[in-house]
């Protein structure tokens, strides 16, 4: 028998290095393990694409700037990192026969560059000649030939045969050059576009347009797909009008659908194939497999504000429609649904589709909000944005308030977050308004009533009262620079919303009439509250005396700030009852940025304002900050976004004062900083977020030239708001422009397990025989891969905590090994949250163990005893070890020592002989 003080000294020393480790570093660490948190879902998605090497990997797009990507057929995402490739319509992923080699369009800097990459994905590099400038609307490639390349530009269709290192221009269309799609057979080519089919029977030296007849003229490829199959070539086509198709139209415009034809390569005409299309449904996608020409699949949208998915089995003879969404007949379904949070009008129509290029029963939708995967030829459909284990059976309603864990697949924007106390958090959301948490974060829902605007952009709590109260407003996206326009604010609509418990219910404190985006209270005066409402010319601070009075208070507008125009953002009341606020960017009906920007404060309560701006402010300001560990609160930081046409140029950046904005210092040049954080537990501590370059960190703010470098772990580009945990300043989360919320620590935390478990031959009555027992977390989904492990050592009761230090928190199933007891699971996955420590008792009843498979030993239940050998089945060549051991007299810490006496004997061959009669053998998923 192993002693059990030495394997306690170990884990002591090992335990006190670690310690020893964090305290040196406390709260001064760079977190690049980030962890996405919200419900799922909720943005616009395109461009879905499945890899034909792996039959789990999977890409998709985002409006919002991802390309996410599963490798578990969208079980788990993970964007790819911005610095890298920038997602949006167009996005498609193209991989070729080389697994490292794919093509896909970056529209990073707001340009459409082609890239490629030549390792599988990790990293992604233009190509070596774009002759589109940064312009390209298409990309395809030869799945059988990594060298063969299409590009369109605008008006402009582009051949390369060298992976892109050469392009020459093959067709063009002054009107417009619109890529429906492109099909490769060796030496033939077809391009499906809005003049006709393009066609290369040269390898691409030369395309004219096909002959076939068939398509009128008033009608034009929007999608385009084709397969071979035992030598016959069959191509597909959707149309609208011709007037309706054009480079960057997109799945939104399926009103204009005319037709679904067909063409075998040979054949003369384009034939119609719409039977068994609702005429109420509007497809816009066709998409197959490149070797099955009988199947093939449309998608689009409907009457009814439903995606809708189209299946064809005899080469378009006659369709069925595959996603049944009243009542989810065949899906199986996240928040959004029949019934749901949302129903299906939320995600609305298609945005993408594909068919596996490898499997004909295999293909995923994107729409609004959502990706949906079918495996068995659309008989079923899954979502793909909760988890698995909280997805909601097909046929039946979709529950209204329940909670969910996310898969990774956050895209949507988060504004603000609010912590009521440690379990309840509120998210300000676009578009799906807000989420809430009462578990601390990891798992969350739309179970509130009350807010039915568009957007929440900030949440407080009173200090003392502990209601919290929402900025919201019927128009998202506030001061970016789509809506910094009269045109795009003065008609939308806000309210000041409260909550008196936690969340879950909201009244109306104040209908401003007009969209609401900051929120203050008074540290002075408990019934006193300041909110920023925005309209050119009826906007600004609002404040109310009487808050206590809830949908009864009134409110007064306070005099407007020198040179602003309507614009408030934030607002914030210090200790000596100075307000203080920054006015954001507003362009004229020219577009031409308006010097109406900046911080101002006010020392009389409103009355009057004065300008703190630095020339910088003067266009397009975004947070103020007041470093919370300057006690006399004269310190602040002053957030900054570039515009353009002249002035606002080259003013982004970081400003900083130490004397309420009398003077201001620029510490930080990048272009466009949107917000910072600085730690409460370290002063010199600062996170800082920009539009497009991504998450900043900083250990020395208060040194005269801090450095500022970007954290590389955070792989999305826009972060807007740093939040630390008011219950626990370990925990650090980010709120994004698109994005979600990601979370990370400080120090990071373990995963805990509290195991009890029973090892027969060890069992003694109520005792046992302490031992060591490895375990392993295991990701729940095939092929069960290990996520970490952990040794431990069984008291006399059978039980032990494990701390597993690398495995994230999410659902794992449980694996156990002995030095004789056979490898036993756990019955079923088991979720563990970081900081939180799970409880699992194997030794309770028999299904707590995978299959069943233990037995009762002296009212325990135990994992048989008797695998030797370690081979997952007790037999007779566990048997032949023990005896073998048992005729030389071994003793000490044995495998065949099966009852832990530290003797190898008979009684230890009664276990494995028992056993082996039985034909036991390990049961795993």
């Amino acid at each position: 028998m192993r002693p059990s003080n030495y394997y306690s000294f170990g884990v002591i020393l090992f335990s006190a290095l670690l310690i020893s480790l964090f305290a040196s570093n406390a709260f001064t660490q760079e977190i690049n393990d980030w962890t996405s948190k919200g419900p799922g879902g909720g943005g616009a998605l395109f461009s879905p694409s499945f890899s034909p090497h792996d039959p789990d990997e999977l890409y998709i797009a985002c409006d919002m700037s991802e390309l996410f990507r599963s490798t578990d057929l969208g079980i788990t995402w993970a964007e790819t990192d911005f610095k890298e490739m920038t997602g949006n319509n167009g996005a498609d992923v193209r991989f070729t026969n080389d697994p490292l080699i794919s093509y896909c369009i970056n529209f990073e800097g707001d340009l459409r560059t082609p890239h490629k990459t030549t390792n599988g994905g990790a990293t992604w590099i233009p190509l070596l000649s774009d002759p589109t400038s940064g312009e390209a609307y298409s990309l395809f490639c030869d799945p059988d030939n990594s060298n063969n390349v299409l590009v369109s530009s605008y008006t402009n269709l582009y051949f390369s045969s060298n992976g892109g290192a050469v392009f020459s221009s093959k067709f063009s269309n002054a009107a417009g050059c619109y890529i429906a799609g492109a099909f490769f057979d060796g030496a033939n080519i077809y391009a499906g576009t809005n003049s006709g089919l393009l066609v290369s029977v040269n390898s691409g030296l030369n395309f004219s347009l096909s002959a076939a007849g068939g398509i009128p003229g008033t009608e034009a490829m929007v999608s385009f797909t084709g397969a071979k199959q035992s030598g016959a070539v069959r191509l597909f086509c959707v149309t609208l009008g011709s007037g309706d198709v054009y480079p960057g139209v997109t799945g939104a415009d399926f009103y204009g659908f005319m037709n679904i034809y067909s063409l075998d390569i040979g054949n003369p005409n384009w034939l119609i194939k719409n039977s068994g299309i609702n005429s109420t449904h509007y497809p816009f996608f066709i998409s197959m497999s490149l070797t099955n020409i009988s199947t093939a699949y449309a998608a689009g949208g409907s009457d009814a504000g439903s995606p809708v998915v189209y299946k064809t089995t005899n080469g378009g003879n006659n369709w069925v429609s595959v996603l049944q969404t009243v009542n989810n007949q065949n899906v199986f379904t996240g928040w959004a649904g029949h019934g749901g949070d949302r129903g299906w009008s939320y995600g609305e129509y298609a945005l993408g589709f594909q068919c596996s290029p490898s499997d004909p029963d295999k293909a995923a939708i994107t729409d609004l909000g959502f990706p949906h995967i079918t495996t068995d030829g659309g008989v079923t459909w899954r979502q793909a944005y909760v988890d698995p284990s909280d997805q909601n059976p097909m046929n039946a309603l979709t529950p209204i308030g329940k909670y969910y864990k996310t898969t990774g697949l956050e895209n949507t924007s988060c504004w603000w977050l609010t912590w009521s106390d440690a379990d309840n958090i509120f998210g300000s959301y676009s578009d799906i308004r807000g989420t809430r948490s009462t578990d601390g974060g990891n798992y969350w829902s739309f179970n509130y009533t009350g807010h039915s605007n568009n957007t929440m952009y900030q949440t407080i709590t009173h200090p003392v009262s502990g209601i919290i109260y929402g900025a919201t407003s019927t128009v998202h996206d506030m001061y970016q620079s789509t809506y910094l326009t009269d045109a795009r604010i003065n008609s939308g609509l806000g309210r000041v919303l409260f909550s008196t418990n936690k969340g879950q219910a909201w009244q109306t404190l104040y209908n401003a009439g007009r969209p609401v985006i900051g929120l203050a209270h008074d540290p002075n005066n408990t019934n006193r509250m300041y909110t920023s409402v925005i309209h050119s010319t009826l906007g600004g601070i609002f404040v109310s005396d009487n808050i206590q009075l809830g949908g009864s208070s009134t409110w007064t507008k306070l005099a407007n700030p020198p040179r602003t125009e309507g614009h408030p953002f934030n607002i914030k009341v210090l200790n000596d009852g100075t307000l203080l606020s920054s006015y954001s960017g507003r362009r004229n009906s020219s577009g031409v940025f308006t010097a109406s920007s900046g911080i101002f404060i006010s020392t009389n309560a409103g009355v009057s304002w004065i300008d703190r701006s630095h020339s910088g402010m003067l266009y397009w300001t975004k947070d103020v900050i007041v470093d919370p560990h300057d006690l006399n609160q004269n310190t602040w930081y002053g957030c900054v976004f570039s515009g353009w046409g002249g002035p606002p140029n080259g003013l982004g950046g970081l400003y900083k004062t130490i004397n309420r904005g009398v003077n201001w210092t620029r510490i930080s040049n990048l272009d466009r900083v949107g917000s910072c954080t600085i730690s409460p537990v370290n002063p010199d501590e600062m996170y800082m977020s920009t539009e497009v370059n991504g998450l900043w960190y900083s250990s020395n703010i208060n040194s005269a030239t801090p450095l500022f470098t970007q954290v590389s772990g955070y792989r999305f580009r826009q972060p807007e708001r740093v939040f630390y945990n008011p219950h626990n300043s370990n925990e650090v989360w980010v709120t994004s422009f698109g994005n979600g919320i990601k979370k990370g620590y400080t120090i990071p935390p373990t995963v805990s397990l509290n195991i009890t478990a029973g090892i027969e031959g060890f069992r003694n009555g109520a005792m046992q025989v302490q031992d060591t027992m490895r375990l392993y977390l295991r990701n729940n989904f095939s092929p069960y891969s290990k996520v970490d492990s952990a040794v431990i050592f069984l008291n006399t009761s059978g039980n032990e905590t494990a701390e597993f230090i690398n495995a994230p928190d999410g659902n794992y199933f449980i694996q156990t090994l002995h030095r004789n007891a056979l490898e036993t699971w756990s019955a079923a996955s088991v979720n563990f949250t970081n900081e939180v420590t799970v409880n699992y008792d194997f030794t309770s009843t028999q299904s707590q163990a995978f299959g069943n498979n233990m037995v009762l030993r002296s009212g325990a239940w135990c994992f048989y005893s008797g695998d030797v050998n370690a081979d997952g089945t007790i037999d007779l060549s566990d048997g032949s070890l023990i005896d073998n051991d048992a005729f030389n007299f071994s003793s000490g810490y044995l495998p065949t020592d099966v009852n832990g006496d530290d003797v190898t004997d008979l009684a230890d061959a009664v276990f494995a002989d028992n056993n082996s009669f039985n034909f036991v053998s390990k049961i795993t998923p």
